[in-house]
């Protein structure tokens, strides 16, 4: 690991600890963003961690930049990679089905696996937070295995239902809420992800663990899911 300092902004730094995505970054992402906003202190208006990078955005009233990259260094110093107990897992329900998850038949057939063989895969991985965005609690899980990666749509639809769980790449994720998007649908799942009595308003924080657990449609409706089968927005 070779740590990069970037100018992003007049009072905006990214801290690049890496350059290729792998889990075995998390760790170190976490411990050193603990690290910073220690030294940053009052200082700090807001710490945005991602799969390789730290944005640190610092108070100008308080701090230059030549006090800015002081801190991040000092942050740095001597870093160990924080301990994998301390991440929270989150075990979510998924109805795993075509009605709701249209590409899971084509999924099945591409990659040889058939609709049984993708659930298998994708439900016995425990999966990193690696950042939230693009939707308020929208998490960027990875990595999926090879088999199952997906390039995203040619075209993103205008509208995918809340709930959905899809694939991007070797990315896996839930949508929060009703938005476009132009990842690969494999089902949908009961649990509100984005709620303004939640702890930063998310489930889930970057470093938490994923599981995702198959469940019936029955399960599925009785836990609040919507299960109206999946449409095209019309244009």
């Amino acid at each position: 690991m070779t740590p990069r300092i970037e100018v992003v902004g007049i009072d905006s730094l990214v801290l690049r600890l890496f350059d290729q995505i792998d889990e075995d970054n998390m760790p170190w992402m976490l411990a050193a963003s603990q690290r910073v906003r220690d030294a940053f202190g009052a200082a700090l208006i807001d710490l945005v961690p991602s799969y390789t990078t730290l944005l640190v955005q610092y108070d100008l009233a308080q701090l230059d930049d030549q006090q800015a990259r002081q801190y991040v260094r000092q942050a740095l110093d001597g870093l160990q990679p924080a301990a994998a107990a301390s991440a929270r897992q989150h075990d979510i329900p998924v109805w795993y089905d075509p009605s709701v998850g249209p590409e899971l038949q084509a999924l099945g057939e591409r990659s040889g696996l058939g609709v049984a063989g993708v659930i298998e895969r994708h439900s016995t991985h425990l999966y990193q937070v690696f950042a939230l965005g693009f939707a308020p609690g929208f998490a960027f899980l990875g990595l999926v295995d090879e088999r199952l990666a997906s390039p995203r749509l040619a075209t993103p639809r205008k509208q995918v239902p809340a709930g959905s769980l899809g694939i991007a790449d070797r990315q896996t994720a839930i949508y929060p809420l009703v938005s476009p998007g132009g990842w690969n649908l494999i089902g949908r799942s009961p649990v509100r992800l984005f709620d303004r009595e939640l702890d930063g308003f998310s489930l889930w924080q970057p470093g938490d663990r994923v599981r995702f657990v198959p469940i019936e449609r029955a399960e599925f409706i009785r836990l609040g899911g919507d299960d109206t089968p999946f449409q095209e927005a019309s244009a």
